[in-house]
């Protein structure tokens, strides 16, 4: 179980008819509460789609009662109109629920600028009402519903010593970039929490987990993370436990989302250490992570350090190159502004690649995580509208 274990939750994924060939393509996840408690980031993208703009607002409330996600279409650069139905969707759900619109938050993904096929859509809504259940294969089904270029769902659970749990699904597998990734991931929790702790605690979980996740530098534009809390465990956790048990979950699925991630040969985890600020890190890190010179090389299991250099040189960050060090795998290749091995001594041959750059300069640190650039990333993505 995943997003049904913790206590409180409902999930169903059903063929509403949006994409083709009765695929999985809607999901439903209710929260029967006693609490409805909730928090989201969203994508930092200027051109947001209609469900990311109703889902920010009907957030203000700090709650929700239910989250409705279709794949097959983003409802992205719809205008008016693609808003008219993100609104519609919601009604239709609280319908059902006997709730109001505005506690309902919708997220869509799929192809940009095409309106959603209502009349599939709100079928596939009573459809999944219908189906609404607990366990493993009504996880599956939700975690499914979501995909577009997926190959496989993306699901995780943690449970607290004390009894209450965290669980949640994500989808993922191109556009992937900073700022969120190009995600939708839903997170539940029977924890007991004020707003603004679950607030708090997912926006510090996401900071290290879902937004250090870069693929191929494309930020979404309907970039959603949303935890719902119920509080039917009747345990209330501290704000860094529930801090914690949410960065356990989070950082499992971006690691499914990277493993998934279209054409995907190299698993790529890039570490600064030794930056005057956390900010410089990051930023010198996802520098090193987009650079196709630097993905290239590691595609070629070439452990090309010059490249790694080239590209942190060029970041706007504090630097002082007689005091960065660059490690691949485990062996030092670049240290005090010369060559400190030869590059063979890296063996970039199996999938798992540590870069570690050291900064020398401060305590400022982050990793960001990514993958290498292949020839199967360039044909899916040439063939593909996304």
């Amino acid at each position: 179980m995943t997003v049904t274990q913790p206590k409180g939750f409902r999930a169903a994924g059903v063929a509403a008819g949006i994409k083709a060939e009765g695929k999985l393509d809607l999901t439903l996840v209710v929260n029967d509460g006693p609490l409805q408690v909730a928090a989201g980031v969203f994508t930092r993208n200027v051109i947001k789609a209609a469900p990311v703009l109703w889902s920010q607002e009907v957030l203000k409330q700090q709650r929700l009662k239910a989250v409705v996600l279709n794949s097959g279409g983003a409802n992205a650069a719809t205008g008016p109109g693609g808003f008219q139905d993100t609104h519609k969707t919601a009604e239709k759900v609280a319908e059902l629920l006997e709730a109001g619109a505005i506690e309902v938050a919708v997220c869509s993904t799929g192809l940009i600028g095409e309106r959603l096929p209502m009349d599939a859509l709100l079928s596939g809504v009573d459809t999944a009402f219908a189906g609404l259940g607990t366990g493993s294969d009504a996880d599956l089904a939700a975690a499914t519903a979501v995909m577009t270029t997926d190959t496989k769902p993306k699901q995780a659970a943690a449970k607290h010593d004390s009894g209450w749990s965290v669980g949640g699904f994500a989808k993922g597998a191109g556009m992937l970039a900073p700022n969120l990734a190009t995600m939708l991931s839903v997170l539940t929790t029977d924890a007991v929490v004020t707003p603004e702790v679950l607030d708090k605690a997912l926006r510090a979980a996401t900071g290290v987990t879902f937004d250090r996740l870069d693929v191929d530098g494309g930020t979404s534009t309907n970039d959603t993370v949303l935890v719902l809390a119920s509080g039917a465990s009747g345990v209330e956790p501290t704000e860094a436990e529930l801090t914690e048990l949410l960065t356990t979950v989070s950082l499992d699925l971006v690691l499914q989302l990277r493993a998934d991630s279209e054409g995907a040969t190299k698993y790529v985890d890039v570490t600064v250490t030794g930056a005057a600020t956390e900010a410089d890190a990051i930023a010198v890190g996802r520098t090193i992570a987009e650079d196709n010179l630097v993905k290239t090389a590691l595609f070629g299991s070439d452990p090309n350090w010059g490249r790694i250099a080239m590209a942190l040189g060029r970041v706007p960050a504090k630097i002082d190159p007689e005091k960065v060090a660059i490690a691949i795998n485990g062996v030092t290749l670049f240290a005090k502004g010369t060559t400190a091995a030869d590059r063979s001594e890296a063996d970039l041959s199996g999938r798992d690649i540590q870069i570690v750059v050291d900064l020398g300069l401060g305590e400022g640190g982050a990793t960001i995580y990514t993958t290498d650039l292949s020839h199967a990333y360039v044909e899916e993505n040439s063939a593909y509208s996304s």
